[in-house]
């Protein structure tokens, strides 16, 4: 999906909790709702689970995709026949650690699925633009993001698109938001850029808690209830801000993605299937003020500084 879309189609479901009977079902409905995990992948595929790993925090903090949309995700796809494997780029550490975190790592490995750091990087032009994207990413036969509805310090808030800039390695994304960040308008088109590069085949949301106030990492968890799908990312989006009350051009990446022709930001002509979503619009979803996107070099240079430190004691730590 790379072009501007004039019908698309959202799917949400009410999951209103993390048990796994809960979001197995709720997943499963989707998939009937999209006609069929079929459409997606094949057989053998080896396919990309991109979860939001930004930074070991436990899932009551609600700033990673849950482990439960995670597992279950990844049983839909054992049980289909295609090869899963669990993989990002957090901002802090790894996706270990991430998944340590998560109290994931055993889960997955009995279920036989790797979680992998998204490294290996390969110059891409993207856009005007040569980026270091993981090969991981590139060379999976099939993307699937778990993308995690939060709030955003500097976008406002991110729903469907910025999870795939995950795949940037490493601190390369603090570089980018110094050389991208000059207004959020101008770093939201890269994202959608890097969004139509890796072109995930399906987008699914993981809102059942979403974060909002200071996000994305240190903001507060906020039931909403909700997983919503699409393979239309900006109609995703454009969803999800109806969903927290928001105007779509109060978005930075829906507005770009507007002026970009992407995607399909009319909810007039997107078709939401499955739960009416009158019935889980929160009216009172905590927005944080704004601060600039880009970051200063001093900024880049200590955040470059700082995760090597910690990557370096999260190692001796592991050998202990």
């Amino acid at each position: 999906m790379s072009k501007q879309q004039k019908h698309s189609k959202v799917v949400l479901t009410g999951c209103c909790d993390y048990s796994s009977a809960n979001v197995s079902a709720a997943l499963q409905r989707h998939f009937e709702l999209l006609a069929g995990l079929g459409k997606f992948v094949k057989p053998s595929d080896r396919v990309l689970l991109k979860p939001n790993f930004i930074a070991p925090k436990s899932r009551r903090n609600a700033a990673q995709t849950d482990p439960a949309v995670i597992i279950e995700t990844a049983k839909l796809l054992l049980d289909f026949g295609a090869k899963p494997f669990v993989a990002d780029s957090p901002a802090w550490l790894n996706s270990l650690n991430c998944v340590k975190k998560l109290k994931l790592d055993k889960p997955l490995r009995k279920l036989g699925v790797p979680v992998k750091q998204l490294d290996s990087p390969r110059k891409i032009l993207i856009g005007n633009t040569k980026v270091s994207v993981s090969s991981l990413a590139l060379d999976a036969d099939v993307i699937i993001s778990l993308a995690k509805l939060k709030t955003h310090r500097q976008m406002v808030a991110t729903f469907a698109v910025k999870n795939m800039f995950g795949t940037v390695t490493g601190k390369q994304k603090a570089y980018w938001h110094f050389a991208k960040g000059k207004t959020k308008e101008s770093f939201a088109e890269f994202l959608i850029e890097i969004y139509k590069f890796l072109n995930p085949s399906l987008t699914i949301v993981d809102a059942v808690t979403a974060m909002e106030g200071p996000g994305p990492i240190n903001g507060n968890p906020r039931p909403l209830g909700v997983i919503l799908s699409s393979i239309d990312p900006i109609a995703c989006e454009t969803v999800c801000a109806k969903l927290i009350n928001l105007a779509p051009m109060e978005v930075p990446i829906i507005k770009a993605a507007k002026k970009m022709r992407f995607g399909c930001c009319d909810l007039n002509n997107i078709s939401i299937e499955g739960d009416n979503i009158n019935e889980y619009i929160c009216t009172d979803f905590v927005i944080p003020p704004q601060i600039p996107v880009r970051f200063s070099l001093p900024h880049v240079c200590k955040s470059i500084a700082k995760q090597i430190f910690l990557l370096a004691k999260s190692t001796v730590k592991n050998k202990t």
